[in-house]
């Protein structure tokens, strides 16, 4: 049997779903790396500044925690570089917006600064999500610095074992396939400790079980995983 057709045995992650990440609330791993970060966004909409940002390093969670908001406010959607001044009040009017990616290259600061006073004035939310925390932005206008240093701030920290042990099994099941738990506790005992590691190791392991037809094995992870490394430690035993 094939991982990816997944029969129901003891010991392994196997789900029948079709090839596409799953971003509602109840596929989100709370642990202490993100539960301030998840407990702002269920806050809403009493937030404590109708700006909220979150920052984490890529892969953190970002996107999936910006799509459960999304759900939840009906908010309206525009990356930080289509963010225009002539379009601000129809960004805004829907009540609550998500900027994603910020800060861009080009940034229009005027554009952040009058969505930011249009929420504060008529009663909107504003969600950003960005890699940097805002006091490293290369912002220069006055009263947009104000602004960001007065939104609501919560961080997504780096992942603990309970959450790169979450995010891996969710990678194999967004994926459909089926893997043993001493396979995913071996994968754990290696890898870098960092969600785009686990992205680049799920997809190289998928990738090669396609093109080998292979079983997800430990023999079979430990090749994968010294071929991204450049190491010789296939673990064969």
């Amino acid at each position: 049997m094939s991982a990816r057709e997944g029969a129901s045995q003891s010991g392994q992650y196997a789900f029948h779903l079709q090839h596409r990440p799953a971003l509602g609330r109840d596929d989100f791993m709370v642990t202490a790396a993100n539960a301030a970060a998840v407990a702002a966004i269920e806050r809403w909409p009493q937030w404590f500044n109708p700006v909220l940002i979150i920052t984490g390093p890529a892969g953190s969670g970002k996107t999936h925690l910006a799509a459960v908001w999304q759900a939840l406010s009906g908010a309206k959607l525009v990356s930080a570089s289509d963010l225009t001044e002539a379009r601000v009040l129809e960004i805004v009017s829907a009540g609550a917006l998500l900027i994603e990616d910020a800060p861009s290259p080009d940034l229009n600061e005027r554009a952040l600064f009058h969505a930011i006073n249009l929420a504060r004035e008529h009663a909107g939310t504003i969600l950003i999500t960005t890699r940097e925390f805002p006091a490293r932005w290369p912002v220069t206008l006055p009263d947009l610095i104000s602004r960001l240093r007065a939104a609501e701030l919560a961080e997504l920290q780096p992942p603990d074992d309970a959450l790169l042990r979450g995010v891996l099994v969710k990678q194999f099941i967004d994926r459909q396939i089926a893997v043993d738990e001493p396979v995913i506790a071996y994968m754990l005992s290696r890898m870098e400790r960092s969600f785009s590691a686990v992205r680049q190791l799920v997809d190289e392991i998928d990738r090669r079980a396609l093109a080998e037809r292979a079983e997800i094995t430990r023999p079979f992870v430990a090749r994968v995983m010294a071929g991204l490394t450049g190491t010789t430690d296939t673990d064969e035993d």
